[in-house]
C-alpha cells in the first residue's frame, strides 16, 4: 500500500498524520469541526485512509492549525506517491453542491503551483475562517509538489462552495493517483 506517516511539532501546532492512498479507516480530529467535516469528505470521495490528530493554538484562531495540516498532508501525499511512476498523473472533476459548483484540475508533476478562485459570501462557517480554504490548498500543493487549479465560480453558501472544492479535489486526486501499468508519464522520462 502507498502510505506515509508524518509528525510535525512547532510552537503553534502538534500534528500526527497517517495517510493511505489506497483506502482504510478515517479518524480525524483537528479541533475545528467544519475542517474535520471537509477532511472527512476529502477522504470519502478520494478513497483515502487517514488518521489525523492536530492540536493547535485555536485560542488565537484556526489559521496555524489549518495551514499546518495542509503542510503535513502535502508532505504525506508526496511521500506516499513515491517517484510518481505508474500513475495517471492528471485528474480533474466538476462537483455540484446545491447552488455551488466546484472545479479542480491537477497534475502530480513535481512542480508546485496553485491557482485558486473562490469568493465566499460568508467569512466563517462554524469556527473555520473561509479564507483558510486557499491557505490549506496552497500548503497541500506546495508540499505535495503538485500543480493545482481550484475554482468555485459561484454559490450563495460558503459551506457548500468550500465543500464542492474539497470534493472536486478529492475526485481529481483519486483519478490522478490511480495506478497504471506504465512508468513515468512524461516525454522527459522523469518528473
Amino acid at each position: 500500500m502507498r502510505m506515509a506517516e508524518i509528525h510535525r511539532k512547532t510552537n503553534e501546532t502538534d500534528i500526527e498524520l497517517r495517510l493511505s492512498l489506497d483506502g482504510g479507516s478515517r479518524d480525524i480530529s483537528t479541533g475545528v469541526g467544519f475542517f474535520d467535516h471537509m477532511l472527512t469528505a476529502l477522504c470519502v470521495h478520494g478513497g483515502l485512509g487517514l488518521a489525523l490528530r492536530a492540536r493547535g493554538d485555536l485560542e488565537v484562531d484556526c489559521h496555524h492549525t489549518v495551514e499546518d495540516v495542509g503542510i503535513v498532508l502535502g508532505q504525506a501525499l508526496k511521500e506516499a506517491l513515491g517517484d510518481r511512476s505508474g500513475i495517471k498523473r492528471y485528474g480533474h472533476a466538476f462537483i455540484p453542491m446545491d447552488e455551488a459548483l466546484g472545479f479542480c484540475a491537477l497534475d502530480i508533476s513535481g512542480r508546485p503551483f496553485l491557482v485558486f478562485e473562490g469568493d465566499f459570501p460568508q467569512a466563517v462557517t462554524g469556527a473555520f475562517d473561509c479564507c483558510m480554504t486557499e491557505e490549506f490548498f496552497r500548503a497541500v500543493a506546495m508540499n505535495a509538489e503538485i500543480t493545482l487549479h481550484l475554482r468555485c465560480g459561484y454559490g450563495k453558501n460558503s459551506h457548500h462552495m468550500i465543500e464542492a472544492m474539497f470534493k472536486a479535489f478529492a475526485h481529481a486526486l483519486k483519478d490522478a493517483a490511480e495506478v497504471t501499468e506504465g512508468g513515468v508519464l512524461s516525454s522527459k522520462g522523469v518528473l
